[in-house]
C-alpha cells in the first residue's frame, strides 16, 4: 500500500541520491491533447544526471538537449510535474514519487549549475537548463513490479539510436 508524505523523508532522500535513473512526467494544464493530438502528458527517462535534494521540499536536476523541451513548456504553463525513482537493487524494492511544480532556469543563470554539473555523468551534451521542483507531496510504494537490474554504463554518443526513428 502506498504511503504519502508532505515532504521528502530520509529514506526517500537516500534512494533519490543513489538512483542512476529517474522518470519525469509533466503536463500542460491548458491542453486536453498535446501537439499532433498526442496525449498531454510528457514522460521521459533521465539518466546520466542525479536528482539533487536541496531541502525536504525541493529537488533539482540538469536537463540536456536531445529530446523535446516539453518539461520546460509545461512548467511555464503552470502544469504539474511528477518524478519517479525506482530501486532496482536486490532485496530493496521501492518506488518513490515526488509531486509538485517545476521552475526552469537556463544553465548559465542558475545558482545550482556548478553543483549539478559536478554530479552529472552524462557525456552526451552541454547542459541546457536546471529544473527545480517544489515538492507538494511524496509517495512511497512497494516496488514489487520493478525488476532487479544493474547499471552497466551510461550512454555514449556512439549509442545514439536511430532504429525506432523515422528517416527524415
Amino acid at each position: 500500500m502506498a504511503t504519502y508524505y508532505t515532504s521528502i523523508t530520509d529514506e526517500q532522500a537516500a534512494l533519490l541520491h543513489s538512483a542512476p535513473l529517474f522518470f519525469v512526467a509533466s503536463a500542460d494544464p491548458n491542453l486536453a491533447e498535446g501537439p499532433g493530438n498526442i496525449g498531454p502528458v510528457n514522460l521521459s527517462p533521465k539518466g546520466g544526471v542525479r536528482l539533487h535534494v536541496i531541502s525536504p521540499t525541493r529537488v533539482a536536476y540538469l536537463d540536456y538537449p536531445g529530446s523535446g523541451n516539453e518539461t520546460a513548456r509545461h512548467a511555464a504553463a503552470g502544469g504539474p510535474i511528477t518524478l519517479m525513482v525506482c530501486s532496482f537493487d536486490d532485496g530493496d524494492a521501492a518506488i518513490v514519487r515526488l509531486y509538485g511544480k517545476a521552475h526552469v532556469t537556463p544553465f548559465a543563470e542558475s545558482a545550482l549549475a556548478d553543483v549539478l554539473a559536478q554530479q552529472s555523468t552524462a557525456e552526451l551534451k552541454v547542459p541546457r537548463q536546471v529544473i527545480e521542483i517544489e515538492i507538494e507531496q511524496t509517495m512511497t510504494s512497494c516496488g514489487y513490479g520493478v525488476p532487479v537490474m544493474a547499471l552497466v554504463r551510461e550512454r555514449r554518443s556512439a549509442d545514439r539510436g536511430r532504429k525506432y526513428k523515422e528517416a527524415s
